[in-house]
């Protein structure tokens, strides 16, 4: 890897920890500065496909709006791929908190998101989320099980 390419990295853990802090925080200004304005979100509730900063901004502030207090946002497995203008990274969350009605949720989620850099600032311009099951049961897979997913 490059010295560039290491910068880079550097780079885009410290934009993705911004990121998280501004999703535990559910401070929604601060989430959307990391989006490009063309970007699309895939996710995996309705209506499936966010383009654009608007729609994107939408499912946040729904997504926010189920918890009663600030959101744990947990980062595993992160593994990142970074050059000069562009960047692709893949991780899993633990995403828990009090949800709206008193009861606590806690639940795996898996995200990849790609990067470019424009103006001189990293930008999400790509994210997908997906939320692991057991095939056979349909079941959403929680932290509660016996492994992480895989």
């Amino acid at each position: 890897m490059s010295m560039a390419d290491r910068a880079s990295a550097s780079e885009i853990r410290a934009f993705l920890a911004r990121r998280a802090d501004a999703q535990q925080e559910k401070d929604i200004d601060g989430l959307m500065s990391c989006y490009a304005p063309d970007a699309v979100y895939y996710d995996v509730v309705p209506p499936l496909r966010f383009a654009g900063t608007a729609a994107i901004r939408g499912n946040f502030l729904r997504w926010f709006d189920g918890y009663a207090g600030p959101i744990g946002l947990e980062t595993h497995d992160l593994t990142l791929v970074a050059g000069d203008d562009t960047a692709f990274a893949h991780m899993l969350h633990l995403d828990s908190g009090e949800r709206k009605g008193g009861h606590q949720r806690a639940i795996w989620v898996r995200e990849s998101v790609c990067l470019r850099r424009t103006g001189g600032a990293w930008r999400i311009t790509h994210e997908h989320v997906s939320i692991p099951i057991d095939p056979a049961t349909m079941r959403i897979w929680l932290p509660s099980d016996k492994d992480q997913p895989a």
